[in-house]
């Protein structure tokens, strides 16, 4: 059958492209495999977000003395918790149905599509055909290679948000967002949690002075980190996990009741048949576009992380606003370039737009920094929250930001108006002036901008 677009996989690239090409009144097929929303919606931002509340709820419960609050017997209920979760991510998939319901132009297909040629698909027994195809089909979990791995009943992300008890001691292999996110939640809801990390640091490719600040306030918590160490072989016994990993030249076995792996994602395109279509891919198999998404075949775009790069819903909406915006608008949107704020949802988050410190060095910049503990921070203060510190970089230059990390409770918001004054092109000393909500965590802005120096 015949169609004047396909879409692979219903992400937040291919949803809302999808949905607009309907819109404009082409006959438009989704194939989908699983359910649709695609990772976000089922097993990534959606879900895990949902819980990390609710460990948030748990921390403050449990603490609640820290700010003169009685409470007692506090536990946390799994299943509920559970319930809960799977009660969002539902109503966000049906949400999806919903829209696509409206649009009779849409055709959806649930099953696997293999490419037979370049502007050619079969899903299950029949074939669909479409000058303009789009890739969306996202990632999964990573699992490595590790000795005796396979004959452990390990966790991924996504089997993690199904447990109905709190694990007594959780191992997690992976010092990023996502092992970070995870261990501190976990950790809140009662379990003992040690991260084993292979790097020096945890989430390496962010600012030390923020990852240092982090790690201190996820120990605090009583989260422990085992860095610079490799596992060489995993072993169930008796009920338990157990790692012989190697510190340097220490070697060292760790005991768990589970082990979750958060070792890096891989794209969805190894049972894609792209070679048939002439699609390339990298070594680790993400999909090479050009700045408009396009891959090496004319008529085919990749939208969403099966691209590569980081990881982020927003990211892949802006994937969806720039073929769309290319595709029928007519305009020239690229990649290339493009700014995008991010933000680990620890407590405190750690928000990031633009170049780290030493991004900034190796690409030649002069510098002028500025950082503002959050202990200086009137709100932090009264909430009692002062883990972490805003950090600015600035192009000594012309003095525009070139980028910022803030580790503080809710970083994910305010970043986003440094970020914005990145966009527009100004300077950082607009803000200088600025008046400022107070108390507001956003009114640090004003002895951030104070603390800029030139620095060698």
């Amino acid at each position: 059958m015949k169609f004047d677009a396909i879409v692979i996989g219903s992400g937040q690239g291919g949803n809302p492209l999808l949905h607009s090409l309907a819109d404009q009144g082409w006959h438009v097929a989704m194939v989908e495999e699983r359910y649709l929303g695609g990772t976000c919606i089922n097993t990534g931002c959606t879900p895990t977000k949902t819980m990390v509340h609710r460990a948030q709820v748990a921390h403050y419960a449990r603490n609640a003395a820290r700010w003169g609050v009685r409470a007692s017997d506090v536990s946390v209920d799994m299943p509920t918790i559970i319930a809960q979760k799977d009660k969002v991510v539902l109503g966000m998939r049906e949400g999806q149905e919903k829209q696509k319901a409206t649009r009779p132009n849409i055709k959806l297909y649930r099953g696997h599509a293999r490419f037979t040629s370049a502007h050619q698909l079969r899903v299950g027994d029949e074939l669909l055909e479409s000058e303009k195809i789009f890739i969306d089909t996202g990632g999964r979990s990573s699992i490595p290679e590790i000795p005796g791995l396979a004959n452990v009943p390990y966790l991924t992300n996504e089997s993690a948000m199904q447990l109905s008890s709190v694990p007594e001691h959780l191992l997690i292999l992976g010092g990023g967002y996502i092992g970070l996110e995870f261990g501190q939640m976990f950790r809140r809801f009662g379990s003992a949690v040690t991260i084993i990390h292979s790097g020096p640091r945890i989430v390496a490719q962010e600012d030390p002075e923020i990852t240092a600040a982090l790690q201190q306030a996820l120990e605090a918590e009583g989260i422990k980190f085992l860095l610079n160490a490799s596992t060489t072989q995993v072993e169930a016994s008796g009920g338990s996990v157990k790692l012989n990993i190697e510190c340097g030249a220490t070697p060292q076995q760790v005991s768990g009741s589970h082990l979750l792996l958060a070792t890096g994602r891989r794209p969805n395109t190894d049972a894609l048949d792209l070679d048939k279509a002439g699609v390339q891919c990298d070594k680790k198999g993400y999909i090479a576009v050009n700045g408009r998404l396009e891959t090496s075949v004319p008529g085919i775009w990749a939208l969403g992380d099966v691209k590569g790069g980081p990881a982020f819903t927003h990211l892949s909406y802006n994937d969806f606003q720039i073929v769309y915006g290319n595709l029928i608008e007519g305009k020239n949107l690229s990649i290339e370039h493009r700014l995008v704020p991010y933000c680990v949802f620890t407590d405190p988050q750690l928000g990031g737009v633009g170049l780290t410190e030493a991004a900034a060095r190796e690409k030649g910049f002069k510098l002028k920094i500025g950082r503002m503990p959050m202990t200086s921070v009137a709100r932090a203060i009264e909430r009692d929250e002062t883990a972490g510190l805003m950090k600015l970089v600035v192009d000594a230059s012309n003095d525009m930001i070139l980028g910022v990390s803030i580790l503080a409770p809710e970083a994910g918001e305010i970043v986003q108006i440094l970020g914005t004054l990145m966009l527009a092109k100004q300077p950082y000393t607009l803000l200088k002036g600025a008046v400022y909500i107070h108390p507001t965590l956003a009114e640090g802005f004003f002895g951030l901008m104070e603390s800029v120096k030139a620095v060698d």
